[in-house]
């Protein structure tokens, strides 16, 4: 491991990790620190905050990877965006967090895709358009 690594590996003065991950409008700020595995996201469990199956799967994934989901509490704050863009947000924010606190996550994270940030995005309406590339119907008589 190189001095750079090793010095980022390094635990920071407030005990834990943070990084900010970004889908479509969605942006989340994750912290993790050294604990029992909660994940907190806007002041509620991941249990309530998705309803879903998908998203909470979504947002495990870098966790179940590294082995990391039950020794790691995770603080989430998120904002924009709808449930599916918010849990990538959030999978990309614990992503790059986990890299923080250890840059041997990198290489397996980044083969998988969860580095790379979506940035995917719904194109914008056109003047004179029906939509962002849809055009009215045509009538030629």
């Amino acid at each position: 491991m190189n001095e750079g690594a090793r010095a980022a590996a390094q635990v920071p003065e407030s005990g834990r990790w943070q990084a900010v991950g970004r889908r479509k409008s969605a942006v989340a700020r994750v912290w993790i620190q050294p604990g029992t595995g909660r994940i907190i996201i806007n002041k509620r469990t991941l249990e309530d905050y998705f309803d879903s199956v998908k998203p909470k799967a979504i947002v495990m994934q870098p966790l179940d990877i590294t082995g990391l989901s039950d020794k790691l509490d995770i603080l989430v704050n998120v904002r924009g965006g709808g449930t599916t863009g918010q849990a990538d947000a959030i999978r990309h924010g614990i992503s790059r967090s986990l890299i923080a606190m250890d840059p041997e996550h990198r290489t397996l994270l980044k083969r998988l895709g969860f580095l790379r940030r979506d940035a995917r995005v719904k194109e914008r309406k056109k003047y004179g358009l029906r939509g962002a590339r849809a055009r009215f119907q045509f009538s030629k008589r």
